[in-house]
C-alpha cells in the first residue's frame, strides 16, 4: 500500500519586508542579505497571525468535506507555540470544522518537528487506512531589530494531507535519523528569542547530512545520481547548498547541473517569505513541485530535515502520476504577489506590538489582515480566534 502526500499547501502572513531596504536601514551591504544568505523578502507576521491561525490558513484551502470527515488526527509542528499546556491543533480542529472523532497533537523539536508528525501519519495510515492525517508546521521566526538574526526571521506555515493511493508524492520506507545533544540553537520558557550559536548552527547543519547520507548509503546501497531533485530544510536558502556541496562531486557533471538547479527553484519560495522553521523543508518541496515543469510522475525526490538541539532525518518520495493536477501554483503566487510591503519604520513599529503576557485582555483590530482566521485578542488569559 502506498502512503504519502496527497495533498500540501503553504500560507504566509500579508506583509513583508524588503531586504535591500532593511540592509540600508541598517548600514550593511545588501550583498549580504540577497547573495551571503540568499534572501530577498522577509515575511512578516500582524499581531492577528500566530502560529495557530498560520497552520489555519494554511489548511483551510486544502481541505474539502470528504477530507474533513475522514481526518482522524490533528498534528501541529512549532516551536511558536501558544500554550504550555493545551495543543495548538486542537484550536485549528474546531476552527477547520474537522470530524469531532480524531485526535489532535502538538510535536516539538525545533524545525523536525512537522517531519515527525508526517513519519507518525505515516504509520498511523498504515495501521487505518481509511483514514487521512492533517500534518502542519507553523512557525514565527524572532531575532529582534537590528540584531545578527534579523535577517533570517520569517513567518508561515504548511499543511499536508497524508493518506493510503496519495496523488501528489509516495512515501519511501528509507528513514534514516540521528540524534545529538547539542546547544546550537535553543529557546529558553523564559525568553520570547532563541538563543543562537549560527556558526556552530551551520556546522553541525552540514555534519548531520555528511553523517545521515553516508548511512543512508550503507543501508540502502543508492547513489546521489538516483535522486531527481534533494529538498532541504532551509533557515536561509544557502544552507542547504552548503550541505549538497560536500556529496555533489561524487556524480557526473549532467546530473550535477540537474540538482543543483533543481535545487534552485525549492529556494524560490523561502528568498521571499525567509525562515518558517518546521515549515521550511515543505515550503522548498512547493516550490520545487510550483515552478519545475519538467517533474514526471515516477521522479524521487530526498528531504533532508533537520531540527537544532539536534534531530535529522533523511528520506525519500516518489511523484505520482498527475501530481500536477494537485498542486496549486497560481495560488501559492497569488499569496504573495498580493503582500503588502512595509517601509523600515512600519515593520518596526509592527514588531513592538506585542500581546501582553500577564493575561491581561485585549482586543485587536484586524481590518487590515486579509487572512481568513485571524486572532482577535485575549479574554481572562484566553485567545480569541474569528473565522472570518
Amino acid at each position: 500500500m502506498k502512503i504519502g502526500i496527497d495533498k500540501i499547501s503553504f500560507y504566509t502572513p500579508a506583509f513583508y519586508v524588503d531586504m535591500v531596504e532593511l540592509a540600508h536601514a541598517r548600514g550593511i551591504d545588501p550583498d549580504k542579505f540577497t547573495i551571503g544568505i540568499g534572501q530577498d523578502k522577509m515575511a512578516f507576521p500582524p499581531v492577528t497571525q500566530d502560529a495557530v491561525t498560520m497552520a489555519a490558513n494554511a489548511a483551510l484551502s486544502l481541505l474539502d468535506d470528504v477530507d474533513k470527515e475522514k481526518i482522524d488526527l490533528i498534528i501541529l509542528g512549532t516551536e511558536s507555540g501558544i500554550d504550555q499546556s493545551k495543543a495548538g491543533a486542537v484550536y485549528i480542529h474546531r476552527l477547520l470544522g474537522l470530524n469531532p472523532f480524531a485526535r489532535s497533537i502538538e510535536i516539538k523539536e525545533a524545525c523536525y518537528g512537522a517531519t515527525a508528525g508526517i513519519q507518525m501519519a505515516k504509520e498511523y495510515v498504515a495501521n487505518h487506512p481509511e483514514s487521512k492525517v492533517l500534518v502542519m508546521g507553523s512557525d514565527i521566526a524572532r531575532y529582534g531589530l537590528d540584531t545578527p538574526g534579523e535577517s533570517t526571521q520569517g513567518a508561515g506555515a504548511v499543511a499536508v494531507l497524508i493518506t493510503k493511493d496519495p496523488r501528489v508524492i509516495a512515501l519511501e520506507d528509507d528513514n534514516v535519523f540521528l540524534t545529538g545533544d547539542i546547544m546550537d540553537f535553543w529557546r529558553p520558557v523564559y525568553s520570547e528569542t532563541a538563543v543562537v550559536n549560527g556558526k556552530y548552527s551551520t556546522e553541525q547543519y552540514i555534519q548531520f547530512f555528511e553523517t545521515i547520507w553516508a548511512e543512508h548509503q550503507r543501508k540502502f546501497n543508492d547513489s546521489l545520481a538516483d535522486f531527481t531533485a534533494i529538498c532541504f530544510h532551509l533557515p536561509y536558502t544557502k544552507m542547504g547548498r552548503k550541505a549538497l556541496n560536500t556529496v555533489i562531486n561524487s556524480v557526473s557533471s549532467e546530473d550535477q547541473e540537474r540538482l543543483l538547479e533543481n535545487y534552485r527553484l525549492s529556494t524560490l519560495y523561502s528568498r521571499q517569505i525567509g525562515n518558517i522553521y518546521t515549515g521550511s523543508l515543505y515550503l522548498s518541496v512547493i516550490s520545487l513541485l510550483d515552478h519545475q515543469t519538467s517533474l514526471k510522475a515516477g521522479d524521487r525526490l530526498g528531504f533532508f530535515s533537520y531540527g537544532s538541539g539536534a534531530v535529522a532525518e533523511f528520506f525519500s518520495g516518489t511523484l505520482q502520476e498527475n501530481f500536477q493536477d494537485y498542486v496549486n501554483a497560481k495560488g501559492h503566487q497569488d499569496l504573495l504577489d498580493k503582500r503588502k510591503k512595509l517601509s523600515i519604520s512600519e515593520y518596526e513599529k509592527r514588531f513592538n506590538q506585542q500581546l501582553p503576557t500577564d493575561g491581561s485582555t485585549m482586543k485587536i483590530e484586524s481590518t487590515d489582515d486579509p487572512a481568513a482566521i485571524v486572532l482577535t485578542g485575549i479574554t481572562e488569559h484566553m485567545r480569541q480566534y474569528l473565522k472570518k
